[in-house]
């Protein structure tokens, strides 16, 4: 997450178009849902706690770009893809980046729409899985783990990638995206990014998870946007959800932080709305880009709540007849 907020210095776990979502609808991940699901029942913290502890884990290095331990990540996120019928977007899940030295992968997935006429309409959800590697020691601990930055979104990305994949419930298409490279620069949504516009992707909108891996303290919201006013994706979103899901952090637009994560290449590439949703608000978490990044850090409870709020209100915008979310 080193762009965001510069301006302040695999294998072991895998294995409805209405505005109406409904709320204690309970599912069968491996059952189809016929578009319902509950808020509260689809992953819960054991698992994702499971998934952090094996992506954050001292084995991989801190997942640096172009690394070792990265690639322990990328194999990880495509036997997690393979597993739960989100097929390459590509010939191959890897996405190799044209703008970095070394080699380096974007794992990229989707799952087809269901519906003959709004299935050319994508979807996009990223987060970064890279991190900064090793950094000074500290205690005689060298690895930046990354555990909120930024495992946390990509275990978010992941779960929801493997409720779709399993439920077929969109009508739009769905890409998931899990970039490298975002510490070098947002190297790999870029790189993605503008491969995508040059296929002439029909891109909608593109939600990205960045640092979700701690709960917001004192806020009548329980996650932010960034770029809040430029769309009215909180709006829909909080519509759906049936609650105040989202809501505005001043910090965050303080910081110009909707520039500083991997939404922003595709708000330039496309200019369609592209947002980071966060928890992370500078007050909460005190490990940024540290060794101390650890997953017995994290708040799994809040991560899955996270999922299993946010998986009906991606349902509900990817089946909407028309495309609600638009910029401002």
């Amino acid at each position: 997450m080193r762009a965001l907020f510069y301006t302040l210095a695999a294998i072991f776990v895998v294995g409805c178009g209405s505005s109406q979502v409904p709320q204690n609808t309970t599912v069968d991940p491996d059952e189809p849902s016929n578009g319902k699901v509950s808020n509260n029942t689809f992953t819960d913290g054991e698992r994702i706690g499971e998934m952090m502890n094996y992506l954050a884990s001292n084995d991989m290095k801190g997942r640096e770009a172009g690394s070792e331990g990265i690639e322990m990540a990328a194999m990880y996120i495509e036997n997690y893809f393979k597993s739960y019928g989100v097929k390459p977007y590509f010939e191959t899940y890897r996405d190799t980046l044209s703008n970095f030295k070394k080699p380096a992968y974007n794992i990229v997935g989707m799952i087809d729409g269901n519906d003959p006429n709004l299935k050319d309409e994508y979807i996009l959800i990223g987060a970064h899985y890279d991190h900064i590697g090793t950094i000074k020691p500290e205690n005689g601990d060298y690895i930046a783990n990354g555990a909120n930055d930024n495992a946390s979104g990509t275990t978010s990305v992941l779960e929801m990638a493997r409720y779709f994949g399993t439920q077929k419930t969109n009508k739009r298409s769905l890409i998931f995206a899990l970039f490298s490279a975002e510490e070098k620069g947002l190297l790999g949504s870029k790189h993605l990014a503008k491969k995508l516009k040059e296929e002439d992707l029909n891109l909608y909108t593109m939600l990205n998870f960045e640092m979700t891996g701690v709960p917001l303290k004192g806020k009548d919201y329980f996650v932010y946007i960034t770029g809040y006013e430029m769309s009215n994706l909180a709006e829909v979103s909080n519509t759906y959800a049936g609650e105040n899901l989202v809501g505005f952090l001043p910090t965050a637009k303080e910081f110009n932080l909707y520039q500083r994560s991997d939404n922003y290449p595709f708000h330039e590439e496309f200019g369609v709305p592209s947002h980071t949703f966060c928890t992370f608000d500078f007050t909460n978490f005190n490990y940024y880009h540290k060794v101390g990044d650890e997953p017995d850090l994290m708040d799994f409870g809040h991560m899955s709540t996270l999922v299993n709020k946010t998986i009906p209100v991606i349902e509900s915008i990817a089946n909407a007849p028309n495309q609600e979310i638009k910029l401002n």
